[in-house]
């Protein structure tokens, strides 16, 4: 008796398969909308609170550093106090903060709207705050170009190493290895030296001459020593794609090696790519700042944020905030690309995101 009521119970009728309506659709089934892989990810990196704060700092040092040049009222390479034909004014030396110098003074005395200098000056009467914007600048794009020639080296080694493989690997392998051996500070050091003396008279009457040698010298240090953290990382991401089936299909169809490297390998690096590219930028900043500390770094009066700082240990009893200013700055750049890197790395490395 009981066996007979559950069957009736369970038995099917034609309604049971109709279809279902839209009402029902929507609210039996919740689909998320579709969404791509980039998309996924900067969903990821906008809920990441400290690296978009990050991310906003370096956007707003970037501008200043493009835009406050172009209206400031004084040059970082003009010396206030210097007169053609006449001595220099020495009160317009190693300025304080907003304050004034004897013959400023008297133009304020005279009615006349004078800028002040928010930072003082520095011991040639040169304005700090533009000496210090401009720095910013100079720091800024040394990061970037070296990490650009980083990121293009390292992205040819490593996926020519990658998918080749045999003996090409070994010897470019063997290559990077030697290079990981050596001491990397002291190379950076040994190899700006030289460099500096042989292209130094070289470079006399071309348009590199205006960037000057130690510039060149340090693309070059990065172009030979820091590419192979790079090579390496493209090399495995290489090595465990090549063996996919699209890959295998294009070779098949008779794709060649450098077709299918362009339009099958590196697309499926990007992301781990622009990751570490983003976290090579604070180390080519840092390491052009202790160059220019040392005085291999960019050719005066052009100025960085590293050769500020070594200036100002001149005064540092008298004078620490030129000291303080610029270590600041650097401290925040590099902190700031660290933590946005480490941001992009959480939202969009596959591994970390299963």
């Amino acid at each position: 008796m009981e066996a007979t009521q559950e069957t009736e119970k369970t038995a099917l009728s034609a309604a049971d398969f109709e279809p279902a309506g839209q009402e029902e659709k929507a609210y039996m089934v919740k689909m998320r909308p579709q969404t791509t892989a980039f998309q996924d990810g900067m969903r990821r990196l906008r809920k990441n609170k400290v690296a978009m704060v990050s991310f906003i700092i370096i956007v707003l040092i970037t501008i200043a550093a493009l835009v406050i040049p172009i209206f400031w009222p004084y040059q970082y390479e003009s010396m206030l106090g210097m007169t053609p034909g006449k001595p220099v004014d020495p009160s317009f030396q190693n300025l304080s903060p907003f304050s004034y110098s004897t013959t400023e003074q008297a133009r304020i005395a005279a009615g006349e709207k004078v800028f002040p200098h928010i930072f003082g000056t520095d011991a040639s009467g040169r304005d700090y705050f533009i000496r210090v914007v401009y720095g910013t600048r100079i720091s800024l794009a040394v990061g970037f170009f070296a990490s650009l020639i980083v990121l293009v080296i390292g992205l040819l080694v490593g996926s020519v190493s990658g998918y080749v493989g045999g003996k090409v690997d070994l010897m470019i392998m063997r290559i990077v290895d030697i290079i990981y051996s050596l001491p990397d500070m002291l190379m950076v050091i040994l190899l700006a030296t030289v460099l500096k003396t042989a292209i130094g008279d070289s470079l006399e009457g071309t348009v590199l001459a205006r960037i000057g040698s130690n510039i060149i010298s340090l693309f070059i240090v990065f172009a030979l020593l820091y590419w192979v953290s790079m090579a390496r990382l493209v090399r495995g991401q290489i090595l465990s794609l090549r063996e996919q089936e699209y890959v295998l299909a294009a070779k098949a169809a008779g794709a060649r090696g450098g077709w299918v490297i362009r339009r099958h390998l590196i697309p499926n690096c990007v992301s781990v790519i622009v990751i570490s590219t983003a976290l090579q930028i604070p180390n080519a900043i840092f390491t052009e700042s202790y160059l220019s500390f040392l005085g291999l770094g960019v050719n005066a009066p052009m100025p960085s944020l590293g050769s500020l700082a070594s200036d100002a240990l001149n005064g540092i009893n008298s004078y620490p905030y030129r000291l303080v200013i610029p270590a600041l700055v650097i401290s925040l750049i590099v902190l700031s690309l660290n933590l946005f890197g480490d941001g992009l790395r959480d939202a969009f490395d596959p591994k970390l995101n299963g």
